[in-house]
């Protein structure tokens, strides 16, 4: 959220360097005023990631489950490795003079730690999965694909609209309004797609996700229509996170159902011997 701040307020140069925020302070200059602190605030909230990432780590060593520990140290792990890959993404961001394509790889990244936390609340947790069928698992392994393609086109769609990040930051230069049409196609993909879980498999959070997706789908087309105002945009970014959160929900819900054991024939008494 404080990094959609970033964007929608153009304070993505408030810091123009990095990993200083200026040439020579790692604290903004007073000349940068107002976009400064919100950039330079943006960035130590990097350090209060990191400190929750290591408690995380060291709680999930401590995990009373042998079984889950192990699993759920290593997801911790990867958690604490994606911090400082994150920070390294928006410096490249900020070098880049945000280059689009840069920060939507921001954004993705931010939502493949979200999906990531999620696997390790499934796991620290034990969550128990709706066993379903091969066909089942598919359909659901579908949605998340596409909802994920939705989530990306978004992003796109947001490196060619007019919150740039700063005012003289360059856009893809691909028509914002076809892409726009475009992403809500997919949208409507993910949602054909959940409704058929939620028939099929009659899974809880297929209902969930489908229940965030019609929110989303009414933030987003009423921002269109009014012309992106700031507020909007920053609930649909917030909205972004939790559909991530649910569709990972979702994917993690489901398993591979238990085969039957095959009926046998009873044996057939030996013949008694004379």
């Amino acid at each position: 959220m404080t990094g959609a701040l970033v964007r929608l307020t153009d304070s993505g140069l408030g810091c123009p360097t990095w990993p200083r925020c200026a040439p020579e302070s790692y604290v903004p200059h007073p000349a940068y005023g107002i976009h400064g602190v919100i950039e330079f605030g943006n960035r130590l909230l990097t350090f209060v990631l990191a400190a929750i990432m290591i408690l995380t780590f060291v709680t999930a060593r401590r995990l009373q489950d042998r079984e889950a520990r192990p699993r759920a140290r290593t997801i911790a792990l990867i958690l604490l490795a994606g911090i400082p890959a994150q920070a390294i993404i928006g410096g490249i961001t900020v070098l880049t003079h945000l280059n689009p394509f840069a920060v939507a790889l921001h954004m993705l990244a931010s939502l493949a730690l979200i999906c990531v936390n999620v696997l390790l609340v499934h796991r620290a947790l034990g969550v128990r999965r709706q066993p379903v069928s091969g066909v089942q698992r598919a359909l659901v392994r579908v949605t998340f694909g596409a909802l994920a393609v939705a989530v990306w086109l978004g992003t796109v769609v947001t490196g060619s609209g007019p919150h740039a990040g700063d005012r003289d930051a360059v856009r893809t230069g691909f028509d914002p309004a076809l892409l726009s049409h475009i992403h809500a196609a997919a949208v409507y993909v993910v949602m054909a797609a959940t409704i058929a879980g939620i028939l099929w498999i009659r899974s809880r959070a297929a209902v969930l996700l489908l229940m965030l997706l019609l929110g989303q789908a009414v933030i987003g087309i009423v921002q269109y229509n009014i012309a992106l105002p700031v507020g909007l945009v920053l609930l649909h970014v917030l909205g972004a996170a939790v559909i991530t959160a649910a569709g990972a929900h979702y994917l993690m819900s489901v398993g591979k159902r238990a085969e039957q054991p095959r009926a046998t024939a009873p044996a057939r008494p030996e013949s008694a011997t004379v």
